[in-house]
């Protein structure tokens, strides 16, 4: 009898014991479950130069840094939300190629790129802010047939969309067009919710031009003003939002004038750091408009 009682309430103890494992492992695969959908995909801010990058990384909180290859990312909060600051170099190549890397190692919600930029509408000063409701890339150009001593004429050069078609660019006729990226309408609304709080100058909406090319020539920034609707240009934002289109990754651009030679406006090197600020307060804007906020 006493046998027959040993056995039993060992079996009711294996019992147990096998219950209390299935719980728990129910209760782990929850968690696990629980965490994976509300972990927080970050907002990555882009800025080429330190002085276009490291002044909002500053302002985060919990910062670590990460580097790969020759791009820098500073990682940390703001509000308690992820933010990266992408130090990712000056050119369209660089920005590229740190845009698909920020995307690949940490899968973000949003990316913002911001800096300076070279003015192309004469209505616009230094210090004012472009929001990018379009980006376009304003290097991408397909020139006139001339044979040898015909010369050489830019203001016919067509734009080449190089995206248009899987055959060659050069010689399909459907590629002889700008391709504009449009800016996310949220980031924009967020953008413009905070406007407001810039009084350094006025933001706008408008088309940011993006090549590896320096303008200087008058002439050849009004003819771009003209043919493509160009408000500023720089030499980074199509190229990430070309990465990031290609991603579904939202995205905008957001520039600062730091000069603009259509009406004299002298660069200056502090509207940088005024364009940070003006960014910071749009990510806080757009932090709240985040589900899981």
């Amino acid at each position: 009898m006493k046998n027959n009682m040993l056995k039993k309430y060992s079996l009711l103890g294996i019992i147990t014991l096998l219950l209390l494992s299935v719980v728990a492992g129910c209760n782990s695969t929850s968690k696990t479950a629980t965490e994976q959908k509300t972990a927080q995909r970050p907002i990555i801010i882009q800025g080429p130069m330190p002085i276009e990058a490291e002044n909002f990384a500053k302002r985060l909180e919990n910062v670590k840094e990460e580097k790969s290859g020759d791009f820098v990312f500073y990682i940390g909060t703001l509000d308690n939300y992820p933010v990266i600051v992408a130090k990712t170099g000056k050119g369209m190549e660089n920005t590229a190629a740190a845009t698909a890397v920020a995307i690949e190692k940490f899968n973000p919600i949003a990316i913002i790129n911001q800096g300076t930029s070279g003015g192309h509408d004469p209505s616009l000063n230094v210090f004012d802010i472009v929001l990018g409701k379009r980006t376009v890339n304003i290097g991408s150009l397909k020139t006139a047939d001339k044979a040898e001593n015909q010369g050489i004429d830019p203001t016919i050069w067509k734009p080449m969309d190089l995206m248009a078609s899987e055959g060659s660019a050069g010689e399909d006729p459907n590629a002889e067009k700008p391709r504009f990226y449009e800016g996310d309408k949220d980031l924009l609304a967020a953008a413009n919710a905070v406007k407001d709080k810039y009084t350094k100058g006025k933001v706008v909406e408008g088309t940011i031009g993006s090549a590896d090319v320096w303008n200087n020539e008058v002439d050849r920034i009004k003819w771009f003003h003209t043919k493509y609707g160009t408000s500023v240009e720089e030499m980074e934002g199509a190229s990430a939002a070309q990465i990031a289109k290609a991603y579904d990754v939202p995205f905008l651009g957001i520039r600062v004038l730091s000069n603009n030679k259509v009406n004299g406006g002298k660069y200056n090197p502090n509207t940088a750091a005024a364009n940070q600020e003006y960014v910071y307060e749009v990510v806080k804007k757009y932090i709240t408009t985040l589900p899981s906020k």
